[in-house]
């Protein structure tokens, strides 16, 4: 079924905006970043090591290459916010574990965050509501944006992370 013109506009102003919300995004995390000293991508680790998580599926839910993983554990640690620990299953494999001081600051940066995201300060509680509610309906996984043949992993934000992650894959150059 061929989409009509206004739809076809209509889809190409939301992408265009979606566009611009998430560089707006972006840059306020490079910002809150580069206060604490480091790269961006941290951020995104922090606010996914909600518990205890095995370094793969760190890697799976970052979209990114387990080299890149370990850079990342590296980083945490070497800065005292997560450790690794084995398993308690299976002790070949190890999670990454958040310290004191990793949910400490993931709780701070995610509350700067959350307060100056463009919905926080320009939309009231019920248009928030809304939002969330249409956010929740795109990305749930039977609407997920996947590649043939892929399964509907949850989405994550592409950019830095993923230039991060070839950078890394590359070795050096």
């Amino acid at each position: 079924m061929r989409k009509d013109a206004r739809s076809e506009q209509l889809d190409a102003e939301i992408l265009s905006c979606l566009a611009e919300l998430i560089g707006q995004v972006v840059a306020y995390g490079e910002k809150i970043a580069q206060r604490f000293s480091f790269p961006s991508f941290f951020i995104k680790a922090l606010h996914t090591l909600d518990c205890p998580m095995a370094m793969k599926e760190l890697g799976r839910r970052m979209h990114c290459d387990p080299s890149f993983v370990t850079v990342i554990a590296d980083g945490l640690e070497k800065r005292g916010l997560a450790r690794r620990e084995a398993h308690p299953g299976d002790r070949r494999i190890k999670n990454l574990v958040l310290t004191d001081e990793g949910v400490e600051l993931r709780q701070r940066v995610e509350r700067e965050l959350a307060a100056r995201m463009p919905w926080s300060r320009v939309l009231d509680r019920n248009e928030r509501e809304q939002l969330l509610a249409l956010l929740r309906k795109m990305a749930s996984a039977d609407n997920a944006v996947v590649p043939d043949g892929e399964p509907p992993y949850p989405l994550a934000p592409t950019g830095e992370v993923d230039d991060a992650v070839s950078a890394a894959s590359a070795g050096p150059g």
